[in-house]
C-alpha cells in the first residue's frame, strides 16, 4: 500500500515542481518505507510516490517504475493479487522482468494492453501512467473504490494525489468549499464521488480511468456492479459450495505478501467468514486482532475472542478506555483530510494500529452486508415498500396529512408519561425524529425516498433549513434511477455498492488503516465473489427478515451457529453518551451559537436547537452534531488559513 500524487502543467511546472515533494511528504503515514519522485520537464510532467513494501521489498520495487526504454512511468497505490499469472502470460509473450514485485507486472501489462487491462486486474488500486510518446497520463480505480484518488483539471493543467491533505500542497488547488459537497455530506455523512469538498477537485469513480491527453480529460468506466441474474434452479448445497469455493480462493490470493499478514476479527459473520478461511489457507497459525469497549452494546471483543479460540488463532484484544477513544478524536481532520462523520472510524483507527504493532497487512470482512445483503435496514425496507405499494398513492398522502395535524412535540408529550410502563418493544428513543419519518414514510413516493430517510443524517428540508440550499442529487438518485426494473432488494443493494460502500465504508477503512500503515485487504469484495452474489435470488440472501442467508450456511461449516447467530451489532462506539461527557466542552465550543453565527454557513437557530434538546435529554441528535462537529473540526484543521 502506498501513496502517489502528481502534476502536468507547462505552464505552472516550476511552482508545482517545487511542491511535489511537499504532498508526497503529506503522503508518508501511508508509506513510511521509501520515497521517489520523477520528472519530464519538456512535458510538464511531475511523479511522487511514497512506499510501503509488501511484495518485493527490494529497491526493485521502488516507485515511480519506468520501463526500459524510458516511455511508460508508473506511479501507483494498491495490490494486484493476480499478478503472478499475468507475469506468465506476459512471459509467453517475450516479456523480461527485473524484479519480484506486482508493480512492475501492472506497468508492463499497461504497455501491453493499454487501459483493457484494468478489468483484468483482481487487485485493489489508485494508479496514475504516464505514456511520455503519446504525451497522456492515465489515472485509473479498482472496481470496488477501495484506494482513493483525487484529482483537479483545468485546461492542459492536471494535479492528483491520494488524500485531499497532499493534493493542497499544489498551488492554486483547494481553496473555495464546494457548497453542493457540503449539503451531501451533511445528508450523507459523506461527500460521494465525483464530488470533492472542494470546488475543483473531484473524486475518480470506482471501476473507471480518466485519460488526459492533448489537453482534453475524457472520463471512462470499464466495469460497473453487475445487475441481479438468478441463477435458474440452482441449489442452497450448490450456491453454498460455490460461495466457500470463491471464498477460499479470495482470501488464498490476498495472503500473498512478503510481510506478516493478521485478520481483524470482530467475530461477526463477515469477518468470521474471512478468518476460517485464512485458516484452511495459511496451515500454521493466523493472528486475529480486536478490541473492546466496556461500554454496553457496543463490545463485540467477548464474541471475538469465542471464535478465534475455536478456530485456533493467535487472538490479540485490547480493551480500549472512553479516553482512549476520545484521544483520537483531535485527529480525525487529519486523518480523513475531508469531512468525514461515520463514528465508527475511531475503532477503526484503534483496531488498525494494534494490528500494526504485529502485522503490516491485515485482511477484513468488510463489503460482506453489502454483497449478501446483511443490513437490518434491507428486511424492513423491502417489507415496508411492498406494504406500501398495495395502497394507493392517494390514499398515503391522506394518511401523511392526517399524521401532520399531530405535531410530534405534541405526540411526545402525551407519549413520554407513559413510556417507562410500556413494554420493551415500545420503548422509542428520538420519538419526535420517528413520528416526523413515520409521516414521511406514510406519503413517501418512492423506494428511493423511503431509503433516503433511512440513511440521510440530515433530511433535504433540514440541509436546507441548515444552509438555505437543498442537497444536490447525485449518485444516489443515478443508483435507482438505473435499477428501476429491479426488485427492491436488490436496488437497495445496488444503492449501497455505489454509494455508502466506496464513500463510507471503504473510506472509513482506507484512511483509519493507513494512518498506521496498515494495509487493509477486503476479500469479500473480490469481483469473483461480488458477480456470483448478483448471480442468487433473493431467498438465498434474505430469508425471513435474516440477511447473509448463504453466508451464514457457509459459515456453519467452521462454526458451531452459537457463535454468530446473534443480532447484529455493528462496530460503533457511544457518541450520544460521550457527547453529553467527554466530548462535551468540544461540542458546546465548536457549536456555539457566537461562532455559528459568525462564519455564516449554517442557521445558528437550528444548531441550538440541536445540542440544547440532546444535552438535556428531550432528543438524541447523536449522528446529526457528529456530522457537524466533525465540519467545524475539519474546518479549524484546514480552512483556517485561508
Amino acid at each position: 500500500m502506498c501513496g502517489i500524487a502528481g502534476f502536468i502543467s507547462q505552464d505552472r511546472f516550476e511552482a508545482l515542481r517545487e511542491a511535489l515533494p511537499e504532498a508526497v511528504q503529506a503522503l508518508a503515514h501511508r508509506g513510511p518505507d521509501a520515497s521517489g519522485l520523477y520528472f519530464d520537464q519538456a512535458a510538464g510532467l511531475g511523479l511522487g510516490h511514497r512506499r510501503l513494501s509488501i511484495i518485493d521489498l527490494t529497491d526493485a520495487g521502488r516507485q515511480p517504475m519506468t520501463t526500459e526504454d524510458g516511455r511508460f512511468v508508473l506511479s501507483y497505490n494498491g495490490e494486484i493479487y493476480n499478478f503472478r499469472e499475468l507475469r506468465a502470460e506476459l512471459e509467453k509473450r517475450g516479456e523480461r522482468f527485473f524484479s519480484e514485485s506486482d508493480t512492475e507486472v501492472l506497468l508492463k501489462a499497461l504497455r501491453a494492453y493499454g487501459p483493457a487491462c484494468l478489468s483484468r486486474l483482481s487487485g485493489m488500486f489508485a494508479l496514475s501512467l504516464w505514456d511520455r510518446d503519446e504525451r497522456s497520463l492515465l489515472l485509473a480505480l479498482d472496481r470496488a473504490g477501495k484506494k482513493p484518488l483525487y484529482y483537479a483539471h483545468g485546461g492542459a493543467s492536471m494535479a492528483f494525489a491520494s488524500e485531499l491533505s497532499a493534493l493542497r500542497a499544489f498551488p492554486g488547488v483547494c481553496q473555495d468549499i464546494d457548497p453542493a459537497a457540503l449539503g451531501l455530506y451533511l445528508h450523507y455523512q459523506y461527500v460521494p464521488a465525483p464530488y470533492s469538498i472542494y470546488a475543483g477537485v473531484k473524486k475518480l469513480a470506482p471501476g473507471s480511468f480518466a485519460l488526459l491527453k492533448n489537453g482534453r480529460l475524457t472520463e471512462t468506466d470499464y466495469w460497473a456492479p453487475p445487475a441481479p441474474r438468478p441463477a435458474p434452479n440452482i441449489s442452497e448445497e450448490e450456491a453454498e459450495e460455490e460461495l466457500h469455493r470463491l471464498i477460499g480462493l479470495a482470501v488464498a490470493d490476498r495472503l500473498v505478501a512478503d510481510v506478516p499478514v493478521g485478520a481483524l476479527l470482530s467475530g461477526g459473520i463477515d469477518s468470521s467468514l474471512v478468518v476460517a478461511a485464512m485458516r484452511r489457507a495459511a496451515g500454521g497459525r493466523v493472528r486475529t486482532f480486536s478490541i473492546g469497549f466496556s461500554e454496553k452494546g457496543y463490545d463485540e471483543a467477548p464474541h471475538a475472542k469465542k471464535v478465534a479460540a475455536h478456530l485456533g488463532t493467535e487472538h490479540t484484544e485490547l480493551y480500549v478506555s472512553p479516553k482512549d477513544a476520545l484521544d483520537v478524536v483531535p485527529r480525525l481532520p487529519d486523518i480523513y483530510s475531508e469531512p468525514f462523520a461515520d463514528s465508527s472510524g475511531i475503532p477503526t483507527f484503534l483496531v488498525s494500529r494494534l494490528a500494526r504493532g504485529s502485522v503490516t497487512v491485515a485482511l477484513s470482512g468488510d463489503g460482506g452486508d453489502e454483497q449478501f445483503a446483511g443490513y437490518v435496514r434491507y428486511a424492513s425496507i423491502a417489507a415496508l415498500a411492498g406494504a406500501l405499494s398495495r395502497v394507493p398513492l392517494p390514499v398515503r398522502l391522506v394518511g401523511a396529512a392526517a399524521l401532520r395535524l399531530f405535531p410530534a412535540p405534541w405526540v411526545h408529550r402525551f407519549y413520554r408519561p407513559f413510556r417507562p410502563h410500556l413494554p420493551q418493544r415500545f420503548q422509542v428513543e428520538n420519538f419526535p425524529d420517528k413520528w416526523n419519518k413515520l409521516t414521511a414514510v406514510v406519503g413517501q413516493k418512492g423506494l428511493a425516498e423511503l431509503y433516503r430517510m433511512t440513511v440521510a443524517v440530515f433530511s433535504p428540508s433540514e440541509v436546507a433549513l441548515l444552509t438555505g440550499k437543498a442537497p444536490v442529487a447525485s449518485v444516489f438518485e443515478e443508483s435507482f434511477a438505473e435499477s428501476a426494473a429491479w426488485p427492491a432488494l436488490f436496488r437497495l443493494l445496488h444503492a449501497d455498492r455505489r454509494t455508502y460502500l466506496p464513500g463510507a465504508m471503504l473510506t472509513k477503512v482506507d484512511r483509519a488503516s493507513m494512518a498506521v500503515a496498515l494495509e487493509v485487504r477486503v476479500p469479500l469484495l473480490d469481483h469473483r465473489i461480488t458477480a456470483f452474489a448478483a448471480s442468487l435470488p433473493e431467498s438465498l440472501l434474505l430469508r425471513r427478515g435474516v440477511g447473509k442467508y448463504i453466508a451464514r450456511r457457509v459459515l456453519a461449516r467452521d462454526l458451531p451457529a452459537h457463535l454468530f447467530e446473534r443480532p447484529k451489532m455493528g462496530f460503533g462506539v457511544p457518541v450520544a453518551a460521550w457527547l453529553k461527557t467527554g466530548l462535551k466542552p468540544l461540542l458546546t465550543d465548536h457549536l456555539a451559537s457566537d461562532r455559528i453565527r459568525r462564519e455564516g454557513v449554517f442557521d445558528p437557530g437550528f444548531v441550538s436547537r440541536l445540542v440544547s434538546e440532546h444535552l438535556e435529554g428531550r432528543d438524541n441528535h447523536a449522528h446529526r452534531l457528529w456530522a457537524l462537529l466533525m465540519w467545524e473540526m475539519w474546518r479549524d484543521r484546514w480552512m483556517k488559513a485561508t
